[in-house]
């Protein structure tokens, strides 16, 4: 198959950059697992929080929430985003935290309200109020729906003319005249630019092609589902997040679901969730709450990849022709999609950064895999 854009790996990035690709040129989408977003999108409890990461995080998720609030025609039959809120804590002691983070968040919004113990427990009658010193308020934190987001992006993908080829594993690479081959099994694709949105395994693509790494880490993210309070109604609740992010909880699916946030380095894998990071979130939850956990109806882990910087790597490589990053998006992948798809759009063919992106205040140069030529990445 002959295209303009190759994409190696249809999770989330890959699917959304593909997605807006396709309004360009021929795409060809290329997954090594049988089903798309098997690994870290599909195990994503994502939500869109506008103050929530890095800055260049925070630009880049409120450049993609007017997608993500409106989709266009006929991107998906079901809503994309579903409000939930997202409550900050901290506990005694912590109140500088607060204070700290407060300061910083507002600086981009003025719709936060700082909130006391009592509020917190009101919100959330399993908090321990005894054990706060108040938190952060955000009503706007809405829930994503991940599978419905991802299989818009496919079938947009598809009706622009777009190929998704899946159980690929195993592509080797190698220059074709002025573009790549990728060869994977007894499939050959061409093409003059090649995409690696490939998440935990975005070096090893790199390399793949010549490339020299950019030390992208897979961290693993640890998660459980338990029984809520018998008889209670736990569908309003917000997500909850201690402000030194060493446990999160938030209602799903009727359970609730308990991660420690744990960042354990992992080499890329089909990764499996470890007892004593499920032990860690277990007890961390106990002591914020009152409700003892009697029994985990499920637990998963999933793969979050960073650069060491912490900051996303957009662009094309500086040595090696025809190859474009898109990886390290950390935690923020998901709900920063949109604005990372249109970024690798206009990049990938050629356009220059959208004024949009400048607009805002993000620059090219701080998410290109450039700025590593400075400190001998």
């Amino acid at each position: 198959m002959k295209a303009e854009f190759i994409v190696i790996g249809a999770g989330m990035a890959g699917a959304s950059a593909a997605y807006e690709l396709a309004k360009l040129g021929t795409v060809a989408l290329i997954e090594r697992e049988e089903r798309p977003g098997y690994h870290t999108t599909g195990r994503s409890a994502a939500m869109l929080m506008s103050g929530y990461g890095k800055p260049e995080f925070r630009v880049l998720t409120d450049l993609s929430e007017p997608f993500l609030r409106e989709p266009p025609q006929g991107f998906s039959e079901s809503a994309l985003l579903a409000r939930r809120g997202c409550l900050y804590v901290g506990a005694i002691g912590e109140a500088e935290q607060i204070d700290a983070a407060m300061s910083e968040m507002s600086s981009l919004r003025s719709d936060l309200l700082r909130v006391d113990a009592a509020w917190i427990v009101d919100a959330v009658p399993i908090m321990r109020g005894d054990r706060l010193t108040g938190g952060i308020w955000d009503a706007t934190a809405s829930e994503i729906n991940v599978h419905a987001m991802h299989e818009g992006y496919l079938r947009g993908l598809r009706r622009a003319g777009g190929t998704l080829v899946t159980g690929l594993d195993g592509a080797t690479f190698e220059r074709n005249g002025s573009g790549w081959r990728v060869t994977a099994g007894d499939r050959i694709f061409e093409a003059p630019v090649v995409i690696d949105a490939a998440g935990a395994w975005a070096d090893s693509v790199a390399v793949a092609m010549g490339a020299k790494p950019r030390e992208i880490m897979p961290l693993r993210r640890t998660a459980v589902l338990v029984d809520p309070p018998r008889g209670s109604d736990i569908g309003s609740w917000p997500l909850v997040i201690h402000v030194g992010e060493s446990y999160y909880f938030k209602p799903d699916a009727g359970r609730i679901l308990i991660s420690p946030a744990d960042e354990t380095p992992m080499a890329p894998c089909d990764v499996q969730p470890d007892e004593f990071d499920i032990a860690v979130g277990i007890d961390r939850f106990e002591q914020a709450t009152t409700l003892k956990v009697n029994r985990i109806t499920h637990r998963w882990a999933g793969l979050r990849s960073f650069a060491p910087d912490r900051k996303p790597v957009v662009g094309f490589d500086p040595d090696v022709e025809g190859l474009f990053w898109l990886a390290g998006q950390g935690g923020n992948g998901i709900m920063t999609a949109p604005a990372f798809a249109r970024i690798t759009a206009a990049l990938a063919s050629g356009s220059p950064w959208p004024a949009e992106f400048s607009e805002a205040g993000l620059a090219e140069q701080s998410l290109s895999p450039r700025r590593f030529e400075n400190d001998g990445a």
